[in-house]
């Protein structure tokens, strides 16, 4: 599609409370407010509509979940439609009876809907049961092509997994997007609080730098049952500057001028794609390069 070169980026990070329509409310003000102050790609974090219900293993919390399209993204896409956004949001999608995924829906900034990624890596840590909720993703790692460039998205754990960043880029990725929510169990904090948090933008950094492209994370903040989210929505460079950073205080949205040329620039000078040895790299499909 016809694109501009620089494009207004922005993360919105909120936190959640039980009531669903009090979180939709808060976070259509915030795409407006964005939209308002010129951004043209609005990123929303994981799961934005709910509390993260994943702490616990409940079928009630399967009643959350709704159809792509369905009510809460057909209320995105007319707020995109109304705003001339094109908006990254996260959504509990219920895919048939019984089948459910944790998906971003990537909506154009006419209302249509660009595509759908669906989480492919599945986490199943304390406080993190998402597999008692979610099916892995089975539509792959892909790029959309919108009004303001090519967006790719992956979704949270996804982002400790540097095949995910390089096989959303080699689709074409210009900004990798990667709604996320994130943070400390306060057993932890005091004595990994720090290095947590640095290793999440370690390697989200990294992505970029790898990949020569923007990267957007928007994470939920503040505190639910067992984990204090951290905030700390970011936008990051193709050489893994941050350029615009919230705090772990409470609402924030960020936002940076991303000019698409310096990918280009990026990836000429460090030419990591140049140089990768496809003909070497067979053994990434094992789990051991021992194995049989």
């Amino acid at each position: 599609m016809k694109k501009n070169n620089s494009v207004k980026v922005a993360a919105v990070q909120l936190p959640c409370v039980r009531d669903v329509q009090e979180n939709l409310n808060r976070t259509m003000a915030a795409i407006r407010k964005a939209a308002s102050e010129g951004a043209n790609l609005i990123c929303l974090q994981e799961l934005f509509s709910s509390l993260y219900f994943c702490q616990s293993e409940d079928h009630e919390q399967f009643q959350l979940a709704e159809t792509i399209p369905g009510p809460i993204t057909e209320k995105i896409s007319s707020l995109a439609s109304e705003l001339g956004v094109v908006i990254v949001a996260g959504i509990f999608e219920r895919r048939a009876p019984g089948l459910f995924h944790n998906s971003a829906v990537i909506i154009e900034s006419d209302g249509t809907i660009a595509g759908v990624y669906r989480k492919m890596h599945i986490p199943d840590d304390p406080f993190f049961y998402e597999k008692f909720y979610f099916t892995p993703g089975d539509l792959g790692f892909k790029c959309f092509d919108t009004s303001i460039g090519k967006v790719g998205v992956c979704i949270c754990w996804d982002q400790w997994f540097p095949e995910a960043a390089r096989l959303t880029a080699l689709a074409g990725a210009e900004i990798l997007v990667y709604p996320t929510a994130i943070g400390w169990q306060a057993p932890e904090k005091d004595t990994f609080g720090e290095s947590q948090l640095s290793a999440w933008q370690t390697m989200m950094r990294s992505h970029a730098i790898a990949n020569g492209v923007f990267l957007v994370a928007p994470n939920r903040v503040g505190l639910e049952d067992n984990i204090e989210f951290w905030g700390h929505s970011f936008i990051a460079d193709p050489y893994g500057n941050i350029m615009t950073e919230a705090d772990e205080h409470g609402p924030a949205t960020v936002s940076a001028d991303c000019d698409l040329t310096l990918i280009e620039t990026a990836r000429t000078h460090w030419p990591f794609l140049r140089d990768r040895r496809i003909d070497a790299y067979d053994g990434l499909t094992k789990r051991m390069l021992d194995d049989e």
